[in-house]
C-alpha cells in the first residue's frame, strides 16, 4: 500500500506540470464562451454580442493568455474569466471596426450593423467594451489592480493605434517608424497584454511577464508585417480573403510606405498616378502597384522585417525563466501563424 501512495503521489507532481497544447486550450476557452449566456435585458442590446461571439475565428488573444499562465500552473479554468475578457474586448474592436469601415461580412457572415443597425452596433460594442472591464476584475485581489492597470493601459493604446491608422489614410509621408508604432498599438500590444496578464496571474516574476510582453509585442508586430505581405502575395483561400485590397483602397502598409521611399522619378509618379485615381479597373491597379513592388524587391524587404521582429520576439522568450521544453507550444503557435501558407 504505501508503495502504491508513493507512486500515486509520483503521477500527482507529473501532472501538475501538464503543459496544454494550443489546440486543447482553444478547446477550453470556446467551450466556455459556448456557454456564456446573457440574462439581462433588453434582448436587443445582448442579441447582437451573442452573435459575434458565436462566430468563432482563432482565439488567439485568449490562448495566448492561457499559455502565458500555463507556463507556470495548470490550472487554467482560474483564468476564464481574464481570458473571456480579452475576447470579448477584441471582438469589441471587431464589431466598431467593421461599422467604422462599412464592412459587410465578418468571418463568413453578416456584420451586426448588417442584421441590426448602426446605433445598435454601437451600443452593443459600448456594452462588449464594459462586460470586459467586468470579466476581468474575475482575476484574485492580489493581482486585481496590476491586472487592472495593464488591461486599461492596453485598450487605450489600442484606440490611439486606431486613431493613427485613421489619420494615415490622409497622408502622403507617413515614415517607417510612424507606421511600425501604430501596428504596435493597434495590434501587438493585445497579444502582449494577454501573455502577460496571464504570466501575472500565475505568479511569474516582473522580469518573466515583461519578457512575455516583449515577446508578444514583437510577434504581433511581425503579424501585422505578413498581413500585409499576404494582402499582395498571399493565397486568397489560405488568406481568407480577396487579395490586393489594402492596394485598392490606398492603406499605408509598411509595403507601400517602403514602395515610395525606394521608388525612383518614374515609379513614383507611377504609383502617385495609381494612388490618387478615381476610376479604374480594380484588376489593373492590383496588377501595376504590384508590378511596382516587384521592381523595388518590397517583398523581400518585407520578409526581412518580418524575420527581425520574429528574432526580438525569439530573444525575448529565450530570457523567460521556465524550462525550454515548456516554451514549445508557444513556438509552435508562433511557427503556425508567422508561416502561413502564401
Amino acid at each position: 500500500m504505501e508503495r502504491l501512495l508513493s507512486a500515486a503521489s509520483f503521477y500527482s507532481l507529473i501532472f501538475l506540470f501538464i503543459m496544454f497544447t494550443a489546440s486543447q486550450l482553444l478547446d477550453k476557452i470556446n467551450n466556455h464562451i459556448s456557454e456564456i449566456q446573457f440574462t439581462r435585458t433588453p434582448k436587443g442590446l445582448y442579441e447582437p454580442i451573442e452573435y459575434i461571439l458565436s462566430l468563432g475565428g482563432k482565439r488567439i488573444r485568449p490562448v495566448l493568455m492561457l499559455m502565458g499562465y500555463n507556463l507556470y500552473r495548470e490550472d487554467v479554468v482560474s483564468i476564464y474569466d481574464p481570458a473571456t475578457a480579452i475576447e470579448v474586448y477584441h471582438n469589441h474592436t471587431l464589431l466598431h471596426d467593421d461599422l467604422m469601415d462599412r464592412s459587410d461580412v465578418r468571418r463568413g457572415k453578416p456584420t451586426v450593423h448588417k442584421v441590426w443597425n448602426d446605433n445598435t452596433a454601437v451600443l452593443s460594442g459600448d456594452a462588449m467594451l464594459i462586460l470586459a472591464f467586468r470579466y476581468m476584475t474575475g482575476c484574485p485581489p492580489e493581482h486585481l489592480k496590476e491586472v487592472m492597470d495593464l488591461f486599461s493601459l492596453t485598450t487605450l493604446e489600442i484606440c490611439e493605434g486606431q486613431q493613427l491608422d485613421m489619420e494615415f489614410e490622409s497622408r502622403c509621408d507617413v515614415t517607417e517608424d510612424e507606421y511600425i508604432e501604430m501596428i504596435r498599438l493597434k495590434t501587438a500590444v493585445l497579444l502582449a497584454g494577454s501573455l502577460k496578464i496571464g504570466a501575472i496571474l500565475a505568479g511569474a516574476t516582473a522580469e518573466d511577464a515583461e519578457n512575455l510582453y516583449n515577446f508578444g509585442m514583437h510577434i504581433g508586430v511581425a503579424f501585422q508585417l505578413q498581413d500585409d505581405l499576404l494582402d499582395v502575395y498571399g493565397d486568397p483561400e489560405v488568406f481568407g480573403k480577396k487579395i490586393g485590397g489594402d492596394i485598392l483602397c490606398n492603406k499605408k502598409t509598411y509595403m507601400l510606405i517602403k514602395a515610395l521611399n525606394r521608388a525612383d522619378e518614374k515609379q513614383h509618379a507611377e504609383l502617385n498616378r495609381w494612388l490618387n485615381a478615381e476610376a479604374f479597373q480594380p484588376s489593373e491597379k492590383i496588377e501595376a502597384v504590384t508590378e511596382i513592388y516587384n521592381q523595388l524587391n518590397i517583398r523581400n524587404i518585407c520578409e526581412s522585417k518580418m524575420r527581425e521582429y520574429y528574432t526580438f520576439a525569439m530573444e525575448s522568450l529565450a530570457a523567460v525563466v521556465v524550462a525550454e521544453d515548456r516554451k514549445k507550444e508557444l513556438k509552435n503557435l508562433v511557427k503556425l501563424l508567422m508561416y502561413r501558407e502564401m
